[in-house]
């Protein structure tokens, strides 16, 4: 099972550079982070061609997030647990029947700047509540893979330029501290558990030239329970989609398992 998750950055803006994408890599299983589309707007005839089933939890202009599969799907879920007044679409849920069962969380964890403030008040909350709904599914011992865009840099050494982060609510010390506690559940940095280089990252802004200085950063990240590590067969980041038409500031990275 080939399972990629991808910031799109509006699925408008990727109206091209997507179906492209899809049809070179061949991915199994897609979680779409940013789609910025309500479900009803969410142009699902173009991919069901390709052969893929379409779950989207959308949202007006904003975040979004979406699951294609080749494979079946069963027990679609959406939204975090924890907060009925949450209405930001950040968060699927949906059993990938493969070979086995691999239970697949999409997300788009919040930025949280300006820090400190409410939006990284309302970004700590939201992985808190990550945090419990990843307890309960690890108590179930299936495979689970819980993959996206994290808005964290996890270490100095997943940013190019470390120092220009240090203020930034995806590097501050509470952010990372919280990440870590996801680890600390059992969860394996999938892309970190076969590549410790430095130099390796998933966004580049569009803005001073970061693409051709290489200053990026890793934040979009695949987080395996102990059952889906042991299936775990390669993890690559697809680095060259954003040297393409139109690219999203991010690019896909994706795991092969053993599903």
């Amino acid at each position: 099972m080939k399972l990629a998750t991808f910031n799109i950055n509006g699925i408008k803006a990727r109206i091209e550079a997507l179906p492209a994408w899809l049809a070179a890599a061949q991915p199994d299983v897609v979680c779409l982070q940013e789609i910025k589309s309500v479900d009803e707007g969410f142009p699902r005839e173009m991919f069901e061609a390709m052969g893929y089933r379409v779950e989207t939890h959308g949202q007006k202009s904003f975040n979004g997030v979406a699951i294609l599969s080749k494979l079946p799907l069963e027990d679609v879920t959406r939204g975090l647990p924890g907060d009925d007044s949450d209405e930001q679409a950040r968060w699927i849920e949906a059993t990938v029947i493969g070979k086995r069962a691999v239970r697949v969380c999409g997300l788009y964890l919040p930025n949280g700047n300006p820090a400190p403030g409410p939006k990284y008040d309302y970004k700590l909350a939201w992985m808190a509540r990550m945090e419990t709904r990843a307890r309960a599914l690890l108590a179930l011992e299936d495979p689970t893979v819980f993959c996206g865009d994290y808005n964290v840099i996890p270490q100095d050494a997943d940013a190019a330029r470390p120092d220009l982060w240090t203020t930034d609510a995806l590097a501050l010390p509470a952010s990372r501290a919280a990440f870590r506690r996801l680890l600390a559940l059992g969860l394996t940095d999938a892309f970190r558990a076969r590549n410790a280089a430095p130099g390796q990252y998933t966004f580049w802004d569009y803005q001073a030239g970061a693409w051709e200085r290489n200053n990026g950063i890793r934040i979009d990240h695949l987080l395996l329970s102990a059952q889906a590590a042991d299936l775990l067969r390669d993890v690559q980041i697809d680095k060259q989609v954003r040297a393409g038409d139109k690219p999203s500031d991010h690019v896909p990275i994706w795991i092969e398992l053993d599903a």
